[in-house]
């Protein structure tokens, strides 16, 4: 007796059935390359193409380079819309040094997204940029993550090199980056001492990398790949003994005054850090405040002041600003997105469930609301409640949909149940109606705010040393702890609900500043007289600031506050998916801190809460100015913020010719630095496992 589909086989054409027996299950694809080290072709490699996800790697292709060092790949596609692609050439003949023969320590890379370009040439430089965009997603030395971080992260690889030709990439390469930052000369001397090994430039030049690339962990690497990863993951730890290969396999000959490298520029002397940060800028931009992620990875800020605006007393008039994972401006590029009553966004940008984005105006004293478009939601006037807020700095969106924003000059917390203005209520107003007097919180100055793990709000309090806490069902149950620094200004909560605060002026704030300060307050003075008096007060102290942790019962951890010697003003804080707290420092120079969190088995070994991970200066380079805030994204990638430039612009009439440079200059980007975020970050940081 015949089966259903056996019947229904007989009922079909002839042609129907041939075709279905030679059609292939999808259409293929081909994909050409070629392999090169140090500019030279790399013969009989072999030549693998990969498909990165959640799960383990899916090998597509494979095939061996000739003796051009190229390669024709055919494959069936990626395995589904999440997939992104990258290629692994293992082994070969390096021509750029013939009596060299097989090299099996060459292990390159390059990350070529969902989609690859019609052709690819993987190199050094490919595989510096595939490291360092990926750097938190390789198991081992292969790629596998979530979809949205792993899609940034080779979104990213084209800022750094031209996926076609090997050479430098778009950004890496613009006004902004090149001749304005060392990280071009970072990432051609990281290409450099890779092409010493690969074409073994001296007999012992792998040997001599892999010792150079030894990690914290005291394991040395086996190839190419793992030695540009182990660098990555230990960006800070020795790195003058990278750069000493510079000499060691390209020493300038006797007569002449350039080494001869395969790629330039190089650096001169060793960095602090083998980081590679990117700047990135339009968009409406200017004096970029805090930076947080939408579902999509895009990154959020408001910004203090306008595009080409003169400093001079009255400030705080900007507007908000998008970027892409990749750093493109995706709002109007002069002047942002505008409306909604928005006004000078201070320190108060965050992002609700529905991708809908709160920011709250110093200028403006109103709270406006956008849709992920940059559509305005809120009123032309904003959400003013009848003029019943003042300056306003923090806002928090909490994990049952609940808003809470800070009035800055009034002393109190506004919130909105369920993000509904109409029936907004005002907590912690003075009896009197004066701010900082009889302050039922405690309140002086509230800047910003966070929400533990038992739904408890807490405040900082930038006039002051205390933090405010309560219980958001309950807010008359108020409960005030010291921080043991001055000034508070960030704050995040980390996953075993201690909360960190940024102190911006230490425990090293004067008695007349303080003085002055709370005078300033209570009359009623404009913010920027405020932040005139405590700017002064800090660029005459260089090293003020601190960090300080608290634990879940308000009590100073061991050794609270921090300082390692890389803090100037610290001003944001940020919690990674290791724990890993991330300072922003608002002095000149910058600063990006990394200190080690509570969850110590996340940390180099031996290493105690509040030890820095950074380099004793700190992280440097990609143009930081000063700076207030340092964010998480998606895949790993820290983003800070350059909120003022030069100081001297912003008051009085300064010089014409840098009337302009109150405002700080653009978003910095550290790729692959940290343990990523979920996002939109609501709540404390939560990361992907």
């Amino acid at each position: 007796m015949k089966h259903a589909w056996q019947i229904w086989l007989t009922l079909l054409p002839l042609a129907t059935m041939m075709t279905m027996a030679i059609a292939p299950t999808s259409a293929q694809q081909q994909l050409e390359g070629q392999v090169l080290g140090a500019g030279a072709p790399i013969a009989k490699a072999m030549v693998t193409l990969w498909a990165a996800s959640a799960d383990v790697p899916a090998q597509l292709a494979r095939t061996e380079s000739g003796t051009d060092g190229r390669f024709m790949l055919s494959f069936a596609g990626a395995p589904s819309n999440d997939s992104t692609l990258y290629l692994v050439p293992t082994g070969g003949e390096p021509t750029a040094n013939k009596a060299s023969g097989n090299n099996p320590a060459i292990s390159l890379i390059a990350a070529v997204g969902p989609t690859p370009p019609a052709k690819v040439t993987i190199n050094e430089m490919t595989t510096i940029a595939s490291v360092w965009t990926h750097a938190q997603f390789f198991d081992g030395t292969a790629i596998r993550g979530h979809a949205l971080g792993l899609k940034a992260a080779a979104g990213n690889v084209p800022n750094f090199v031209d996926l076609s030709t090997g050479g430098w990439g778009s950004v890496i390469q613009d006004p902004l980056n090149s001749g304005q930052t060392p990280t071009m000369a970072n990432f051609a001397t990281l290409s450099n001492v890779m092409a010493g090994c690969v074409t073994r430039v001296k007999a012992d030049a792998c040997d001599s990398l892999f010792a150079a690339a030894t990690g914290r962990d005291g394991k040395a690497p086996p190839d190419t790949l793992a030695a540009a990863l182990s660098i990555a993951h230990n960006a800070g730890f020795k790195p003058e003994r990278v750069f000493a290969l510079l000499d060691a396999f390209f020493p300038v000959p006797q007569g002449k005054h350039m080494r001869a490298t395969p790629f330039m520029p190089y650096l001169s002397f060793a960095p602090g850090a083998w980081v590679l940060p990117l700047k990135f800028s339009g968009g409406g931009n200017a004096g970029g405040a805090k930076v947080m992620f939408d579902s999509e990875g895009n990154a959020w800020s408001g910004d203090n002041f306008l595009v080409g605006w003169q400093g001079h007393d009255d400030l705080w008039n900007g507007n908000l600003s998008k970027f892409a994972p990749d750093g493109r401006p995706l709002s109007p590029m002069t002047s942002g997105f505008t409306g909604g009553g928005l006004l000078g966004p201070g320190f108060g940008t965050t992002i609700d469930a529905n991708d809908r984005v709160w920011v709250t105006n110093t200028s403006g004293k109103t709270i406006s609301l956008f849709d992920k478009t940059g559509k305005p939601l809120s009123p032309p006037e904003g959400y003013n409640f009848g003029g019943k807020i003042s300056t306003m700095q923090g806002i928090i969106v909490t994990p049952n949909g609940d808003v809470w924003a800070l009035d800055f000059g009034d002393d109190k917390v506004i919130y909105m149940p369920k993000g509904d203005p109409t029936k907004v209520k005002f907590y912690c107003q003075s009896t009197d109606g004066k701010p900082n007097k009889d302050s039922p919180c405690k309140l002086n100055g509230p800047f910003h705010l966070a929400i533990d793990q038992q739904d408890r709000i807490w405040i900082t309090n930038a006039i002051g040393d205390t933090v405010t806490r309560f219980p958001a069902s309950d807010p008359s149950k108020v409960e005030v702890f010291p921080t043991g620094g001055g000034s508070g200004k960030g704050m995040a909560i980390d996953s075993k609900g201690n909360a960190w605060i940024t102190n911006s002026l230490g425990s090293g704030l004067t008695l007349e500043t303080k003085a002055r300060l709370a005078y300033l307050k209570l009359t009623g003075a404009s913010l920027t007289a405020f932040d005139h008096v405590a700017l002064q007060d800090l660029l005459d102290h260089p090293g003020l600031g601190s960090v300080s942790m608290l634990q879940p019962d308000g009590s100073p951890a061991p050794g609270s506050p921090f300082n390692p010697g890389s803090i100037w003003g610290a001003w944001a804080v940020s919690i990674d998916g290791n724990d890993h707290v991330w300072i922003s420092n608002f002095a000149p120079g910058g600063g990006l801190t990394e200190l080690c969190g509570a969850r110590t088995e996340t940390c180099p070994a031996g290493m105690k809460t509040g030890d820095p991970i950074s380099p004793p200066g700190g992280y440097k380079g990609g143009g930081m100015q000063m700076l207030v805030d340092a964010s998480v994204d998606p895949a790993g990638n820290v983003w800070v913020s350059n909120n003022w430039q030069d100081p001297e612009s912003c008051y009085g009439k300064p010089d014409e010719g840098v009337s302009t440079r109150c405002g700080g200059h653009g978003i910095v980007v550290f790729y692959g630095m940290a343990k990523p975020v979920r996002a939109p970050q609501i709540g404390p940081a939560r990361g992907y496992e």
